[in-house]
Formats: C-alpha cells, structure tokens, sequence
C-alpha cells in the first residue's frame, strides 16, 4: 500500500493508482483537494491524507472549440471538441476535470447535477504518458 504525503506530486501518484486524495483539517474538519499541509480555513498545520470515493455532481461545465497545445496535441480541435468541467465532491470539496459521456455537439443535453463517478485518462504529454484526471456521467 501506498502511503501518501502533502506533497503536490503524490496527488498525482495517486491519480496513477486510480485514487483521488485530499486533506483534512483534524483542528476544523474542513476537507481540501488536493492535499495541502495547511488547512485553507483555519490555517493549522494538523491535516491528515484523506481518499475520496471519486463521485460527486456536476456542478459547472464548458465545451472546450479552442484547445490549448496539450490537448491540440491529444487531438481536440474545433472539429474535435471536449467538456471540462467543475465537480463537487461527495465528501464537499471542488474540482475541475474532463468530463466524459457526454454529447458535446450539443451541449444543451448536459445536465447539471448530473451524477458523476472519477476515472483517469491516459494521454501523452512531451513524449511521455501521463495519467490525468477525469469524471465519466453516470
């Protein structure tokens, strides 16, 4: 079993070992994502790694026409859009993501409050594979 630390690096370890994981304040309760050695709203540094279960709602999304170069690069265009959008977690934190099965031809089908469950997407990123994170509506 891994073990996880503050470090923003293990964030995405995690995502490798298809986990998402955060912290929480042990002084306040009050969840993060990612993980941060101070909690944002009381400031103490008694936080703890904590796993999210990876389900949440759709709270916000877009419809991406213009990609920046990392995604132009994995083959979204204008021709080939994508939606990313914003996620609030089970457990209460946000966070912002691919979100997958979903028609982005037309948008007007996405719902919001849409049940959404985490996945990871592979794509190669300056010639290496790199794991990102993703929601698919279920």
């Amino acid at each position: 079993m891994t073990t996880y630390t503050p470090e923003s690096k293990q964030f995405f370890t995690a995502l490798q070992d298809g986990k998402l994981i955060g912290s929480a304040c042990i002084d306040c309760g009050h969840v993060m994502i990612p993980q941060r050695v101070i909690c944002t709203r009381c400031h103490s540094d008694n936080t703890e790694i904590v796993e999210f279960a990876g389900e949440g709602v759709l709270s916000a999304f877009t419809i991406i026409n213009v990609p920046p170069t990392s995604m132009a690069e994995s083959g979204f265009s204008t021709k080939n859009p994508y939606c990313t959008g914003i996620v609030t977690l089970t457990e209460g934190p946000r966070i912002s993501g691919q979100i997958l099965n979903v028609d982005v031809a037309n948008p007007q089908t996405i719902k919001i409050g849409s049940l959404v469950k985490m996945t990871t997407i592979e794509r190669e990123r300056n010639g290496e594979k790199k794991i990102f994170l993703a929601f698919e509506v279920i």
